[in-house]
């Protein structure tokens, strides 16, 4: 049962009576001051954020007008939490209270009854309350909550983790400020993960462990499983262990694979570490990280059944058959992945965590990481200053395929490497620090996302930390690397328990001391990640880029989009950042605000001129951020094409600095705090694609990618060129091709370029297909210029009108919108011979409403009745089995390319207080900020959920649509 509503909070000073008195004679209530509701799971911040007894720490400069916990002690932040709860507590049961996170110490008070918790905020604490509970009644739960023993001070200048003082505890180190975040001014302080009452017979079950072993090339597996069982009666409990493993088909059926059962006699009052006998498995569904395959999860049932009780305990978990491991790659110098024996190209990214004040939610958590694999990443890493990673956060990554790359809680520049140095020695207490870690392993080892463990952020742990993880985390035989004696493996007698690997911490993963060292930077430690900021899309192509085989931080810029700035910043700072030419250079000055939200510049003085001016003095606001997207498309694509062109001869791997932001950062991000993606998420998205075709902006050679397990064989490019007004001025089909698995294959060199006549700007247009049914495999569209010119042509372009048709079929699914998009460029096609469009069938179930509206279009059927909304609607909703589609479409008098195109999901309804059309957030698109060529036609995917009562509008916007939106309105039933 968890505990997480009815929860109220008073700062501590302001409360008179003890926990004893809380928790007895005096409970509080919210309708008493100075009691107020709170955020639990949640922090203190987020609970006087939630009453607005504070202002909003991420709008404008207002966490400025936060106390800060350097400038009130300690005492302003330690706060009481309160609720109360009833149960139902069968005859001769025991219960739990369990805390999954507190940060960073606390006194938990439950019917009067006092249990001091220990320090660390990476730990769980479980408390037996079984003779405690009331189970006729209320019962009154009361925690004492302090801050960390080390908050800090944040220094006049900012800084990497302010003073460093955080340091001194096991604690995120981001609240102290860095150069993409501003300061936590609680630091985090509070009850921030989950709280539950459990309830067990007289034997109870933790930790368990579940680890699978291969032979015969993964064609036969065992799964091995180790749990501990305590008796925490006084009488010897006679049990039957169980372990039952299924697995879900798709049509929805559970096939259960596996029982398996043991008799074992427990004395009271004792625990034992039980291993079950591994249980054998011919060819189960494997676990593949995303692009590789699917992700299979069994469902692993654990219980205990006691003589004379019955089931006494139980635990699911779900559970991935997969082996992973790595090496240094001689040929490259960095480390090469491996998952079920194939090698696999990462290129993924960093996480800080989902928000700044752990307002973490299961809703949050698969949005962000469904992101991540709607961007095609294969891996994310957990920075060092951040989180341990929530299991929440492991279940999707886990559903979705996201390797994980874990770290401890070290960064080098807290830990001793930083300006001032400082706690060159970790963390004061060391054993609290192992105690977490240990506990952390514990909590997440069985999720098959978790790929690595590693001691920390471009530093590794002191001495003696260090060599207790390495001695912790020690590979069991059967996963050291480079590779596993498979007869030492069949020759294995299963009766020597403890040298089972599941009775190992964890035994099955890598732990490498930093993100610098053994196959990641130089390998040896030294500041050799990044760079952090713009640069000349082709350089990322060029081998001077960058030295090493696997790049664990490199970023750039990431301005949101218009709407996101006007959210998160008050108007009167809405101006865009000053130019000033400087030696030939654009040098980016932003207002103080913007300066505040860590925003990076789009040029780089003597190094790279602005990308953004490229495209002609940005006017205002919208046009900056329009533009800034362009730019953001461009950088990310580049960036990820570049590495994957030197794919296995230069390059491992790369992890971009960072995927997103945990607050309202203008900086280094494919989508912003609430939820809303760049251009640069689905530039990122297109280069990430598992099947590629890409041209080589430093060598202008077509080049296709291919990182899967299968070869190619019989497909061909279709190259194209296309002029603004639409005529196609170059076109080329190559030949049929065979491209190897796991291979970058350049194929020819462009020619149009050198073409007499060539355009100053010009799009091309790449198509892989497959010769036999003419099927897209991957579609890339490039906008480019003329060496030494730039995008300025595109400017006159935005007063065009091309000509748009729109048709959409929305299903609603519970609470999901499902909208099926096709958008059609209705330009009289060039004179380009041979051209492939796309012609997508889309089969759907019959419950479907479709609708549209736009100002300016024209509407089909013909005989659409010239009703009002309300009526429309209903005829969809009620017309279900004749699926019609309707279509609309935007009128133009040009014809050409219809250039970046994007969609946005809004209310119908526009707010009262901003007169702003208010977005809906998150939407999940299979592709935006797309262009099409005359004739084109492109299927998009996009899915939503809606607020109770809201009624919302698809938006279709682009470079030049004469300033047109296409809104297709579904509604719901």
């Amino acid at each position: 049962m968890k505990l997480d509503s009815g929860w109220i909070a008073a700062r501590w000073k302001e409360v008179s009576n003890s926990g004893e008195e809380l928790t007895t004679t005096h409970p509080p209530s919210q309708s008493i001051k100075p009691w107020i509701e709170a955020l639990v799971p949640g922090t203190v911040l987020g609970t006087l954020l939630k009453n607005k007894l504070i202002p909003d720490p991420f709008y404008g400069l207002e966490n400025e007008a936060i106390l800060d916990i350097a400038d009130s002690g300690r005492e302003y932040y330690t706060f009481w939490f309160f609720t109360r709860f009833q149960t139902n507590m069968s005859a001769n049961a025991h219960a739990w209270l369990k805390f999954r996170g507190i940060n960073y110490s606390a006194e938990v008070y439950l019917n009067g009854h006092k249990n001091v918790l220990p320090k660390g905020m990476f730990r769980r604490h479980t408390l037996d309350v079984t003779d405690i509970l009331h189970n006729d009644g209320d019962n009154f739960l009361a925690v004492l909550v302090y801050p960390p023993d080390h908050p800090g001070r944040i220094p006049i200048e900012g800084g990497q983790g302010g003073d460093h003082d955080i340091g001194k505890d096991v604690a995120t180190q981001y609240v102290q400020g860095w150069d993409w975040m501003a300061p936590i001014r609680d630091r985090n302080t509070g009850i921030w993960d989950e709280v539950s009452i459990s309830f067990t017979g007289p034997v109870k079950i933790s930790d368990p462990h579940l680890v699978s072993s291969f032979f015969d090339d993964l064609k036969r597996v065992y799964l091995h499983t180790t749990a501990e069982y305590t008796n925490v009666s006084s009488l010897a409990a006679d049990c039957t262990l169980k372990v039952q493993v299924s697995i879900e088909l798709e049509d929805g059926m559970c096939l259960i694979e596996h029982v398996e059962t043991q008799e074992l006699a427990i004395p009271g009052g004792t625990s034992v570490l039980y291993t079950f006998q591994p249980l054998f498995f011919y060819r189960p569904n494997l676990w593949w990280p995303n692009g590789m395959g699917k992700q299979a999860l069994y469902k692993v049932d654990i219980s205990v059944d006691v003589k004379g009780y019955g089931e006494s305990d139980s635990l699911s978990q779900l559970f991935g058959f997969r082996k992973i491991d790595s090496h240094i790659d001689p040929t490259t110098g960095g480390r090469l992945f491996k998952v079920n024996g194939e090698p696999i190209f990462i290129r993924g990214g960093n996480w800080i965590l989902s928000d700044g004040l752990l307002r973490l939610s299961d809703k949050r958590y698969e949005t962000d990481i469904k992101f991540h694999a709607e961007m095609n990443f294969n891996m994310i890493r957990c920075w060092g200053g951040g989180l341990a990673e929530r299991p929440e956060f492991y279940h999707y990554c886990d559903v979705y395929g996201l390797l994980v790359w874990q770290e401890f809680w070290i960064t080098g520049d807290v830990d001793g490497r930083g300006l001032p140095v400082s706690n060159p020695n970790g963390p004061l207490d060391h054993n609290l620090f192992l105690e977490c870690a240990r506990d952390t392993i514990k909590l997440l080892r069985n999720h098959a996302s978790l790929a690595l463990w590693v001691g920390g952020n471009e530093q590794h742990p002191p001495e003696d930390i260090n060599i207790a993880l390495k001695n912790d985390l020690k590979l069991h035989p059967f996963f050291k690397l480079p590779g596993v004696d498979t007869n030492l493996m069949e020759t294995h007698s299963w009766t020597k328990s403890h040298e089972d690997p599941s009775r190992y911490l964890d035994g099955t993963r890598l732990y490498i001391q930093g993100s610098l060292w053994d196959g990641f930077a130089n390998g040896k430690g030294d500041f050799t990640d990044g760079p952090y900021e713009i640069q000349y899309p082709e350089d990322f192509f060029k081998d001077s880029f960058y030295k090493y085989g696997f790049n664990p931080e490199v970023g750039s810029v990431g301005i949101p989009v218009a709407a996101t700035i006007k959210r998160l910043i008050p108007r009167e700072s809405w101006q865009i950042p000053l130019f000033q030419l400087s030696d030939g250079y654009i040098r980016e000055v932003p207002n103080p605000v913007w300066d505040y939200h860590k925003y990076i510049p789009y040029s780089k003085p003597g190094k790279v001129h602005n990308q953004i001016e490229m495209y002609g003095e940005p006017k205002n606001l919208d046009d900056f951020c329009e533009k800034a997207q362009l730019v953001n498309y461009i950088q990310y694509r580049a960036l990820l094409e570049g590495w994957t062109s030197r794919m296995w001869t230069k390059y491992t791997g790369v992890l971009i600095w960072k995927t997103q932001n945990p607050w309202t950062g203008l900086r280094g991000q494919f989508y912003d705090h609430f939820h809303d993606q760049t251009a640069g998420f689905y530039g990122a998205r297109s280069a990430a694609e598992p099947i590629h075709v890409q041209l080589n902006l430093a060598t202008y050679f077509v080049e296709i990618v291919n990182t899967t397990s299968s070869p190619l064989s019989g497909v061909i490019v279709d190259t194209s060129v296309w002029e603004l007004e639409g005529s196609c001025s170059y076109h080329k089909i190559s030949k049929s091709l065979s491209v190897p698995p796991k291979k970058t294959l350049p194929i020819f060199e462009m020619e149009y370029p050198k073409t007499k006549n060539a355009k100053p700007v010009y799009f091309l247009l790449l198509k892989l297909l497959d010769k036999s049914n003419s099927n897209i495999l991957s579609r890339n569209f490039y906008w480019l210029h003329l060496t030494g010119g730039d995008y300025k042509p595109l400017e006159a372009y935005r007063s065009k009108r091309v000509p748009l048709r729109t048709s959409a079929k929305v299903t609603l699914l519970g609470e999901t919108y499902k909208a099926e998009m096709k958008v059609h460029n209705l330009s009289k096609e060039s004179l380009c011979e041979g051209h492939s469009f796309l012609s997508i069938e889309h089969h759907h179930s019959h419950r479907e409403l479709i609708k549209t509206e736009n100002i300016n279009t024209k509407v089909e059927p013909a005989n659409e009745r010239r009703e009002g909304l309300l009526s429309r609607i209903s005829s969809c909703v009620y017309a279900r089995k004749e699926k019609q589609i309707q279509v609309a479409e935007v009128k133009g008098e040009h014809s050409g390319v219809a250039f970046f195109l994007h969609f946005a999901v809004h209310a119908a309804t526009k707010n009262p207080k901003t007169g702003e059309d208010e977005r809906i957030l998150p939407v999940h698109y299979s592709d935006n900020y797309f262009s099409l060529v005359p004739g084109e036609v492109l299927p998009i995917d996009i899915s939503f959920e809606v607020p109770t009562g809201t009624v919302p509008k698809i938006v279709l916007q682009g470079w030049n649509t004469h300033g047109h939106s296409l809104a297709v309105q579904a509604t719901s039933h």
